[in-house]
């Protein structure tokens, strides 16, 4: 797992940081639980990773699909690590056992996604889509179309798609044109086309169970008219058989990156013989599917995670042994000897914004995680009302900044390799290419800011982010004394308070004729509520980091800044706890002191952008 992901630096969340062993353990849904099995589902994902889906991580990439007479077939690479994968049972680790699941919590599957993503994205996709479309059946699905599908479906057996773009109908849902027309069985008729559909095709498994939003004969308009249905490739007969249900592939996109992740144009009905089974209500379709956004959204988040963590391991490994030019002190002396790119100042600058970004990161969609298993345990209303609410405000913050910021720490691997991150050879091109699309699918993070400010902010008249605002002033009340840390914590209360009157700013011109301004600068206030965030995260962690550092100097009897000097150099933990503070110093003083400027650029109350005549963007 060296070059996956810093598996320390997990387990310092989990443990330290969340106490996942206490407080979740302690809980009736996990009760059966310890951090040994932790550890334990832990080490054996990491092997999985390491020795099935990372060696076919490149020879996926570089051979891609092929379709071919309507056929998609995935890299050949890709069919042991999945049989291993199914086999294991890694699709349903927080799932109930009751369908096939072990019931592990959220965030410890997280770890396992990060784990298995980093060594091959594209692979996982595959049962990352199954998931999603099996719990949509589990929530929705009715009891004879459960027992078809369901298990089947949670053991990756079969897999599933969601299928919500057309032509024409992106972001705009509401626009889509596929149709549901009644048959007297209660059952549906499916036509339409959908595209950019994932997994929409291919021979990882027997079947797909497609999960189709469609609009009904003579439903209203617009996205209160769409419902949901279950669509199978094959759907099973009364006899049990499975037999052709009119679902053909026209094609496979040709794209950037995650090339062994088959995307595709499905025809539903073009022959007449496709049927599909209602999900849920009626014209409730667009509800059902945002009930399970918060899982996409989260996936995608991790997504960024996990090109990030790899990308970053992968350039401190090669700034250690790529021997180039002198150091600084001897730059002049054309004898001095040369010295690897570590050693160089420009590269310590980007691996510290990859170090502290990447965990940054994980403890953002960890904590994501980890809330979800809260709301799954929680023994009140209140407590679960609390916890959902955390999630709710998270989840575009994590979707949005985890794409944005896991593509940044890609890029900024190849730099550190210089020409060599251009070329093939290397890996890093590759965990760009493939990371650029974690901000556009499931939602652009333009929509994802606009959820989080039309939907999440305006919520009870700002309760989700009064609430995180105070559950983080607790955590951290309890770390101000920490005399070393003073300096971050006057920063980064400048740059909550900064958010806070951005806040209301965007309140008070959502009621006044300006209420588009919001509206521009949505995404430019989600970037900024993301770096709070993860600022609290990190200053969270620096201030659990500070107090294990002392205990060790205690344990080593170093009372000196020359033995506790040594201990951060030569022992294990002493460098670990340091570096977390660390990547809390250089992310609060390199992007939290900015803060202030970023609100402010936004309450000048700029609408250039929305004022300038189209033709004035560049004349023809």
């Amino acid at each position: 797992m060296k070059l996956l992901v810093d598996e320390r630096d997990a387990k310092f969340i989990l443990y330290e940081q969340l106490g996942i062993d206490e407080k979740l353990c302690k809980s009736p849904l996990y009760a059966d639980f310890s951090r040994e099995t932790f550890d334990m589902v832990l080490d054996e994902v990491g092997k999985l990773a390491e020795r099935a889906f990372y060696p076919s991580n490149k020879p996926g990439d570089e051979q891609g699909c092929s379709f071919d007479k309507g056929q998609v077939k995935v890299p050949e690479s890709f069919h042991e690590p999945y049989r291993l994968y199914r086999e294991g049972g890694w699709l349903a680790m927080s799932d109930s056992p009751e369908v096939g699941g072990q019931g592990l919590p959220v965030v410890l599957t997280n770890a396992c996604i990060e784990m298995l993503g980093a060594a091959n994205w594209a692979l996982l996709m595959y049962p990352g889509l199954t998931h999603g479309a099996a719990r949509l059946l589990q929530e929705y699905g009715r009891p004879e179309l459960q027992q078809i599908y369901m298990e089947k479906m949670f053991s990756g057996e079969w897999s599933g798609t969601m299928c919500l773009t057309e032509p024409g109908a992106g972001s705009d849902v509401g626009n889509l044109r596929t149709k549901a027309s009644r048959n007297p069985d209660g059952t549906f008729s499916i036509s339409g086309q959908k595209m950019f559909i994932s997994s929409g095709m291919h021979d990882l498994t027997e079947n797909i169970v497609h999960m189709v939003l469609a609009r009904i004969d003579g439903a209203p308009a617009g996205t209160r008219g769409i419902s949901i249905f279950l669509v199978p490739r094959l759907r099973v007969n009364e006899g049990g058989e499975l037999v052709d249900n009119d679902v053909a592939c026209a094609g496979i996109e040709h794209k950037m990156g995650i090339h062994g992740s088959a995307t595709c144009v499905l025809n539903f009905g073009e022959n007449g013989g496709c049927t599909g089974y209602l999900m849920g209500e009626e014209h409730k379709g667009m509800r059902i599917m945002f009930d399970m956004m918060n899982e996409a959204r989260l996936f995608v988040g991790m997504q960024g995670l996990c090109h990030g963590s790899t990308a970053y391991l992968h350039a401190l490994q090669y700034a250690k042994e790529r021997i180039q030019g002198s150091s600084i002190e001897r730059m002049k002396d054309a004898d001095a000897p040369r010295v690897p790119i570590i050693q160089h100042p420009d590269v310590r600058r980007m691996l510290m914004f990859m170090k502290s970004s990447t965990e940054g990161l994980r403890a953002l969609l960890y904590v994501a995680a980890y809330c979800i298993d809260r709301v799954r345990c929680a023994e009140t209303q209140e407590d679960r009302e609390l916890f959902q609410g955390y999630v709710d405000l998270l989840i575009p913050i994590c979707k949005s900044v985890g794409s944005d910021l896991g593509f940044r720490v890609c890029e900024t691997a190849i730099q550190v390799y210089g020409g060599y991150g251009y070329i093939h050879e290397y890996p890093v091109e590759q965990f760009m290419r493939d990371c650029k699309i974690a901000s556009l699918y499931e939602g652009t993070n333009g929509i994802q800011a606009l959820d989080l400010v039309g939907r999440k902010l305006a919520f009870k008249q700002g309760l989700l982010i009064k609430n995180a605002i105070k559950a983080a002033g607790q955590i951290l009340a309890k770390m101000r004394e920490d005399y070393s840390l003073r300096d971050l914590f006057k920063i980064y209360d400048e740059a909550q308070e900064s958010l806070v009157q951005l806040t209301k700013f965007f309140a008070l011109k959502s009621i006044t004729e300006d209420f588009n301004v919001p509206v521009l600068y949505a995404k430019p206030y989600l970037d900024l509520f993301g770096d709070v965030v993860m600022g609290f995260l990190l200053l969270w962690q620096a201030g659990l980091a500070g107090r294990r550092l002392e205990e060790i100097y205690r344990e080593q009897g170093a009372n000196d800044d020359a033995s506790r000097s040594r201990i951060v150099r030569e022992n294990r933990s002493g460098a670990f706890y340091s570096g977390k503070i660390a990547s809390a110093r250089f992310f609060i003083n390199q992007v939290l002191t900015q803060a202030g400027g970023k609100a402010r650029g936004i309450m000048n109350d700029d609408k250039s952008a929305l004022e300038l005549p189209e033709l004035g963007f560049a004349a023809d």
